[in-house]
């Protein structure tokens, strides 16, 4: 698997020019990325750059984030008029299936991009030399001071696409995004089943809600929709392994391991609420919106997703539809659980207007910008002191949940950064597992391998 990566990684630097050592497994690139566009000074007037057509790729296609976006490139138009925003919009599964040779080939690459955290995505990127270093742009814009180290740290990769977490920044997040449970609270009293307040409380609700006869958890897992399944396990999972584990496994610290038994655990505990028809049946034949509709709809007590579904969700059930972290082991304790940032905004290196670029990011992630964010139902990743969302409402809890979780650094990150391949490992894998295909060891022990792999090269 890794050497897909590596073939990849080679055919990408072909065209955006040749590494500095032959491109082979085992070898990395020393080209410095900070060479790639000779640097004046920084202009942050877009005005000034005359006619610009800025070419935009992003995956801001669901309620929220459409709206959202919509209205702040509308506005960063009337503002720059001379500046052209071209934008092109595609679900999360073709932009990552897409981007990385979109942006290197053809005669009209993108200037700003969403891509992905983690070494599957930005690490491959900034190896081959096609993302901008934006070190320079956080210091002129304050982004250095406006986001926290922690925030940073997770768009950020050594020029070497080696390490994840340091080195130079290569995208700025202009959402958050919290893994949780949505639930809707007059399906939940009318089955008499209080909120959980603790993790084995919710698996104890989970047979009495299908008993009553409501199916427990709405799950979509189909063809690209399988990315939900990393954020199902990854709860799971959150609640068999520390913190601590999860983020230095994920982060690829030297040692670790993805074949332990608390992962193999959490991959039991998935496969067996395949099995006892907790999660939709059939779901990996289920579509993401649609098991989504089918919980909106009444037809499951909990929905667990990310908080990019708030507007969505929000629109059929209004205040019925509830919001809640994932609960803790025990009552009390502080709870933790995937997310912390959206997809990151990059400039790439082939761009002609690296400044406009630049400026647009920070339009689109100024104070003002997370007030259209916030009006449009989604959860900016600095929240604004401005922000008053009604009392009781879905928004409202994840805005709690939102200071909660920052305030004791209570977020892990998405398990698919783990290696170059990961993210198509894991879904294959979680796949086979809801589908009765393979064994929890037999799945995990697939994952283990393609994480070995990484960290022989790694290290």
């Amino acid at each position: 698997m890794y050497r897909r990566a590596v073939r990849l990684l080679c055919a990408l630097t072909a065209v955006v020019g040749a590494l500095a050592t032959a491109c082979t497994p085992g070898a990395r690139s020393t080209q410095d990325p900070t060479t790639h566009t000779p640097r004046t000074a920084v202009s942050t007037d877009p005005a000034k750059a005359g006619k610009v057509t800025l070419t935009v790729w992003d995956q801001e296609v669901r309620g929220s984030q459409n709206t959202a976006m919509t209205e702040l490139n509308k506005e960063f138009h009337e503002k720059y008029p001379n500046v052209t925003i071209k934008r092109v919009s595609k679900s999360f599964a073709d932009l990552m299936t897409t981007l990385k040779l979109g942006v290197s080939t053809g005669h009209h690459p993108p200037d700003v991009v969403e891509t992905n955290q983690g070494y599957g995505m930005m690490g491959v990127m900034v190896d081959a030399g096609i993302l901008l270093p934006l070190n320079e742009y956080a210091q002129t814009y304050g982004w250095d001071k406006r986001y926290s180290s922690t925030m940073l740290g997770l768009n950020s990769f050594t020029p070497d696409g080696n390490t994840f977490g340091q080195g130079h920044l290569y995208g700025l997040s202009q959402t958050g995004e919290i893994v949780g449970m949505y639930y809707s609270k007059k399906k939940l009293q009318q089955l008499g089943v209080p909120l959980p307040k603790t993790w084995d409380e919710f698996v104890a609700d989970l047979p009495r809600i299908k008993g009553k006869g409501t199916l427990p958890v709405s799950f979509g897992n189909k063809g690209d929709d399988n990315y939900n399944a990393i954020h199902l396990f990854g709860v799971i999972q959150a609640r068999t392994d520390s913190k601590q584990d999860i983020v230095d496994t994920v982060f690829t610290k030297r040692g670790r391991k993805w074949d332990t038994p608390t992962t193999r655990r959490a991959a039991g505990t998935l496969q067996d609420w395949a099995k006892k028809g907790y999660i939709s049946p059939g779901a990996n034949g289920l579509s993401y919106n649609q098991a989504a509709s089918d919980f909106a709809h009444g037809k499951s007590a909990f929905f667990i997703t990310g908080t990019w579904e708030t507007a969505d969700l929000a629109k059929v059930m209004g205040n019925d539809l509830g919001f809640m972290p994932p609960p803790p082991a025990k009552a009390g304790d502080v709870p933790y659980t995937t997310g912390g940032e959206g997809l990151p905004w990059s400039i790439t290196s082939r761009s002609l207007n690296p400044d406009v670029a630049a400026a647009y990011i920070n339009f689109i992630n100024t104070p003002h910008a997370a007030d259209v964010v916030l009006k449009a139902g989604g959860l900016p990743a600095v929240v604004p002191a401005s922000a008053k969302p009604p009392s009781g409402t879905a928004i409202d809890q994840i805005f709690t949940a939102w200071k909660q979780l920052s305030s004791t650094d209570g977020f892990v990150p998405y398990l698919d950064y783990s290696t170059p391949n990961f993210y198509d490992t894991i879904t294959v894998q979680f796949q086979r597992l809801i589908g009765q295909q393979a064994s929890p060891g037999q799945c995990v022990a697939e994952m283990q391998k393609d994480y070995g792999d990484f960290q022989a090269h790694k290290y």
